[in-house]
């Protein structure tokens, strides 16, 4: 879809126009279980921070300065929400409570197992710019992080990936 179209849903949206907001959100649904389940690792989690997440948005779409940036603000609102399910979780129950995770997507799952042996820091990072196209730049607003620190983590992750592979083969 071509900018200029996404940018109408936008200002429909901001009219209140449910159909455009229901549209710009299918349009990122896949985007944002990806990044919801490289923070979370369970589905059942990412469903409530994706459902969190778009009553957030749909509450706040008027807040919304600039509309090029309706993705980073979208997954900005995102990961805050699976930050509060990792808090509220934590209060709750002791890590080793915690349900294994469950993948649903078409990756390897050996890449799968990889990713979840990563530093949530290094596999957000990495989920962000290689399945979700999101440049340095981008990742260093959403994540409010300095582009170098971005740069870092993401080299470190993939260095980490690479020794993982060089253990399991």
């Amino acid at each position: 879809m071509q900018k200029r179209d996404i940018n109408e849903l936008i200002v429909r949206a901001k009219r209140r126009d449910k159909d455009a907001f229901t549209e710009l959100i299918n349009r990122h649904m896949q985007d944002m279980y990806k990044v919801a389940l490289a923070i979370l690792m369970n589905d059942e989690d990412v469903a409530d921070a994706i459902q969190e997440t778009i009553l957030n948005c749909w509450e706040k779409i008027d807040t919304l300065r600039f509309n090029k940036y309706f993705k980073t603000w979208l997954t900005k609102i995102l990961m805050n929400n699976c930050y509060d399910i990792i808090r509220n979780k934590q209060n709750q129950a002791e890590l080793n409570e915690w349900d294994e995770p469950t993948y649903e997507d078409d990756c390897n799952l050996e890449l799968k197992e990889a990713l979840d042996k990563l530093e949530e820091k290094y596999r957000v990072i990495i989920v962000m710019f290689y399945w979700q196209g999101y440049s340095i730049e981008e990742i260093s607003k959403v994540l409010e992080l300095p582009a170098n620190t971005v740069k870092t983590r993401l080299k470190r992750g993939r260095e980490r990936l690479a020794r993982y592979y060089e253990i399991v083969e």
